[in-house]
């Protein structure tokens, strides 16, 4: 903000204080403690705290927040990046793991969607993928 200017009606943004990346998502969980199991010991996510109202799991770049909620088993709409979607699909399968959707193409790359132990689904996503042109455009986007 210039001097003289104390309300910045004079300031000109550009790209100060815009959002630049998803830092973290919420999943709902009647036991976060419970819950914290599965994120640590079948998706290998380092546990960054857990405590009796929420946990965080953290691995890479995606890190969770597990909440405690009464409204759990719900689409939480997370997409989590890996490099290779059916990787992950068959090794989540050798673990038990119960799918929604097996890896599928989608207008943004190959996914999968799967329940955690509270019945939430999540997504997994190629982390590189490019969208297909074509689907772009039959959406008119």
């Amino acid at each position: 903000m210039p001097i003289g200017d104390p309300h910045g009606g004079n300031f000109t943004y550009t790209e100060e204080g815009l959002p630049e990346v998803l830092f973290m998502s919420s999943i709902p969980s009647p036991d976060p403690l419970k819950a914290v199991a599965f994120y640590r010991d079948i998706l290998m996510m380092d546990v960054v705290y857990s405590g009796p109202e929420e946990a965080v799991v953290r691995r890479g770049r995606a890190t969770l927040r597990i909440f405690r909620s009464e409204n759990y088993g719900i689409d939480t709409g997370i997409f989590i990046g890996v490099a290779e979607p059916y990787d992950f699909h068959r090794r989540m399968i050798d673990e038990g793991v119960r799918f929604k959707m097996d890896p599928k193409r989608l207008p943004m790359g190959v996914a999968t969607s799967f329940f955690d132990d509270d019945g939430n689904v999540l997504y997994i996503i190629e982390r590189y993928a490019v969208p297909c042109e074509e689907d772009i455009s039959d959406r008119g986007m």
